[in-house]
């Protein structure tokens, strides 16, 4: 699949549901290349950039409330209106080679 169709597949607005270690923490991809995100909840909120890939997310995170900014490298996977996506722990970190991490998202909408 094309980066550019599967940024579209990631295009959108991802929630964490309850059960989750974040519930209602969003993950809003824009077709654009940008996102953003926010944690209601814990008054965080985060943007950047991201690349997605054949299942492999970059996201450049240029601002956040609590200064978590870098490079989070991951990987991804959809199905249906499921999203599984697992991060880097932090900026620079090892990206994860398993989904054993993942946090699951609803898409909204």
């Amino acid at each position: 699949m094309e980066a550019g169709k599967q940024m579209n597949e990631l295009s959108g607005k991802w929630v964490q549901g309850e059960g989750q270690p974040y519930p209602g923490l969003y993950f809003e991809f824009f077709e654009d290349g940008t996102f953003k995100a926010e944690l209601a909840s814990m008054s965080i909120t985060s943007s950047g950039t991201y690349h997605a890939d054949s299942g492999k997310i970059t996201m450049d995170q240029q601002k956040h409330t609590l200064g978590m900014t870098g490079i989070f490298e991951g990987i991804y996977q959809i199905e249906g209106s499921t999203l599984a996506m697992a991060l880097a722990d932090g900026p620079g970190q090892p990206c994860p080679t398993s989904f054993d991490s993942a946090r699951i998202y609803q898409k909204e909408g």
